[in-house]
């Protein structure tokens, strides 16, 4: 029996036939941790000290903004625009080249098949994919080539550029309530499906025909079990 934070599970079988009796017309993606397992933002982050492609004044800001993140003195907001903005001052050319690099080795091995089938399926049935990410548009645009999304259908977290080269004026910053306004603003107020593993995704698959959580994390899973929302979890979550 379901209780209040039990929702109930899907095998892939479940999931894949509901997703396909449904037949969306415009299905929405959230990346991190939906369509692969690790968190492309906070990996890149890490991965661009590593490697120094942020100087050391820039990773001295933004590791002491991302202690007081996780400490709750910064909001998911301010830290998802300012993980962009770190960036400001370097070529969009050497950023989309690094987000290559970095997807290739870092994130790629960490896709999740059942999901990249599920989004090839879909395109073949001829269904309106988005992947709306509060992670930068140059790791997003690179990861969702696999799934052959195009970047005209990519809502990431993004700064503007000038003659090539980033600043710190930020586009957009999609998460929470900003993926629904993100997604309002391409055309997109009531999507057929939504998926999405977190509860920064809540509000957007509230506005979905069918939600369907995936990978949920501890608080999304209760919330589904609140809004009756059946969870999936894929193979390689399993528990």
């Amino acid at each position: 029996m379901t209780t209040l934070h039990t929702p109930v599970t899907l095998t892939t079988t479940e999931f894949l036939a509901r997703v396909y009796e449904a037949a969306p017309r415009v299905a929405v993606f959230d990346c991190d941790g939906t369509l692969w397992g690790l968190d492309s933002g906070s990996s890149f982050m890490h991965w661009t000290i590593e490697t120094g492609l942020l100087s050391p004044e820039a990773t001295a800001w933004l590791n002491e903004r991302y202690e007081r993140y996780k400490s709750g003195q910064v909001s998911e907001l301010a830290i998802c625009g300012e993980m962009v903005q770190v960036y400001r001052g370097i070529s969009e050319e050497t950023l989309r080249k690094a987000a290559t690099e970095f997807f290739r080795e870092m994130i790629e091995p960490h896709i999740f098949p059942e999901m990249l089938q599920l989004v090839r399926d879909l395109q073949a049935a001829g269904v309106e994919i988005w992947a709306v990410s509060s992670t930068c548009d140059w790791v997003v645009e690179e990861g969702v080539k696999r799934f052959g999304i195009p970047a005209s259908r990519v809502l990431a977290a993004c700064v503007e550029c000038a003659n090539g080269v980033a600043t710190e004026r930020l586009r957009d910053v999609p998460t929470d309530e900003g993926k629904v306004a993100s997604l309002a603003r391409a055309g997109i107020t009531s999507p057929d499906a939504v998926f999405g593993n977190s509860v920064h995704d809540a509000a957007m698959l509230s506005t979905a025909r069918l939600p369907f959580p995936v990978n949920p994390s501890v608080d999304l899973a209760s919330l589904s079990a609140e809004q009756g929302w059946p969870v999936y979890y894929p193979a390689a979550v399993r528990r």
